[in-house]
C-alpha cells in the first residue's frame, strides 16, 4: 500500500511542480540565416513585449514582418544601426519593365516603436493629371507652400532606376514623392498605376559613394533600454535573455535555470514559476494531473468495494495505508 500512497501524492502534486524546460531554451536567435535579438523574439515570451507578434518565423525558415497592410518578407535586421528591410511583393520591380501590376500601400501600426526611414525614396509610375508633377527644384522656388506636395518629375532615382536603368519604355512616366503618412500613399495609389520603394544603403566607403539605392523599405526600430534588461544580459550575472511574463507581460529575465525577476545569478529570489513561453505546455501538465488525480480515485474506491467489513474495526487485513 506505501507503493499506492507514494503514486497518489506523486500524481496530486504534479501540476504544480515546476516544469524542467524553461523559457531561455526555447527562445530561438535566428530564422533562417537573420539573427533574431532583442528586441525581437519569434517565440512568445521572448524579446520586448513591445515587440510581440510582429516578426514571424515559417516553417521553411522565413522571416516575416507583420503589419496592419499584410506580412511583408525580411531580407536583414541590423542592430547596431536598428533597422529592418522588407520587401513588397507587391510593389513594381525591373522585371516588370512597362507592367505596372495593381498594388496596395504599406503601412505601420503607428501604435508600435517601429517608423520608416527617411532614408526610403517612393518612385510612382503613370500618373494621373490629378497629381501635381513638376520638376522639384524649380517648382519649389516658385510655389514654396506646395513643394511638399508635388511628384518630383526630374528625380535622379527616376532617370537612374537601380538595377535597370532602361527598364521603362517610352510610355512610362516615373516621378518621386516621400508621402508623409499612410493616407497619403493611398491617394498617391488612387491616381498612380503603381510605386516601389527604394531606400539608400550605407556602403561604409568615403564619399560620394558612401550610399547606394537598392530595393526594399527600410523600417526604423527602438530598443527599449532598462536596466532590468541590462542586468540579465550582463555575463557577470549569469547572461539571461530578457523576455516577458507571456500573461502580464512583465520583465522576466530567462536563465537556464528557470525564469527568474532580476537576474539568473541573484540568489535573493527564486525562480519564477510561470515557466513556458508555449502557454499549453502547463495546462498540458495540469490536464496530465487532474487525470492522475481521477485516476487515483477511481482506483481508491475500487480497492475499498473489495475491502472487507469488519464492523469499523481496522485490521491488518482491511488497512488501506
Amino acid at each position: 500500500m506505501g507503493t499506492l500512497l507514494s503514486l497518489l501524492t506523486t500524481l496530486y502534486f504534479l501540476p504544480f511542480l515546476p516544469l524542467t524546460t524553461t523559457q531561455a531554451t526555447l527562445c530561438r536567435t535566428a530564422c533562417g540565416t537573420i539573427p533574431i535579438h532583442y528586441p525581437f523574439g519569434i517565440d512568445d515570451g521572448c524579446g520586448s513585449p513591445y515587440y510581440r507578434h510582429l516578426v514571424v518565423c515559417s516553417d521553411a525558415g522565413k522571416l516575416e514582418l507583420r503589419t496592419p497592410s499584410g506580412k511583408y518578407p525580411v531580407k536583414l535586421i541590423t542592430y547596431d544601426n536598428p533597422h529592418l528591410l522588407v520587401t513588397d511583393p507587391s510593389m513594381w520591380t525591373c522585371q516588370d519593365q512597362d507592367i505596372f501590376r495593381p498594388t496596395k500601400p504599406f503601412s505601420l501600426d503607428t501604435s508600435t516603436h517601429l517608423s520608416l526611414s527617411q532614408q526610403n525614396d517612393y518612385l510612382f509610375f503613370n500618373c494621373s493629371d490629378d497629381v501635381i508633377i513638376e520638376p522639384k527644384p524649380i517648382f519649389c522656388e516658385r510655389y514654396p507652400e506646395k513643394c511638399d506636395s508635388s511628384c518630383d518629375s526630374s528625380s535622379y532615382l527616376c532617370r537612374h532606376l537601380p538595377e535597370c536603368s532602361s527598364a521603362l519604355g517610352g510610355g512610362a512616366f516615373c516621378c518621386s514623392y516621400y508621402p508623409k503618412a499612410t493616407e497619403s500613399l493611398r491617394l498617391m495609389l488612387k491616381f498612380c498605376s503603381s510605386y516601389t520603394s527604394v531606400y539608400w544603403r550605407n556602403t561604409g566607403s568615403s564619399q560620394p559613394y558612401d550610399q547606394v539605392p537598392e530595393y526594399g523599405v527600410r523600417v526604423d526600430f527602438d530598443i527599449p533600454v532598462t536596466t532590468k534588461c541590462l542586468q540579465c544580459q550582463d555575463m557577470s550575472k549569469g547572461g539571461g535573455t530578457c523576455g516577458f511574463d507571456i500573461h502580464s507581460q512583465e520583465f522576466l529575465c530567462l536563465c537556464g535555470k528557470g525564469n527568474v525577476t532580476t537576474f539568473c545569478n541573484d540568489e535573493r529570489i527564486t525562480e519564477h514559476r510561470r515557466v513556458g513561453v508555449i502557454a499549453g505546455t502547463v495546462s498540458a501538465a495540469s490536464a496530465v494531473g487532474l487525470l492522475g488525480i481521477g485516476g487515483g480515485i477511481w482506483y481508491l474506491k475500487r480497492v475499498r468495494a473489495k475491502a472487507p467489513v469488519t464492523c469499523g474495526v481496522q485490521s491488518n487485513e482491511n488497512r488501506l495505508f
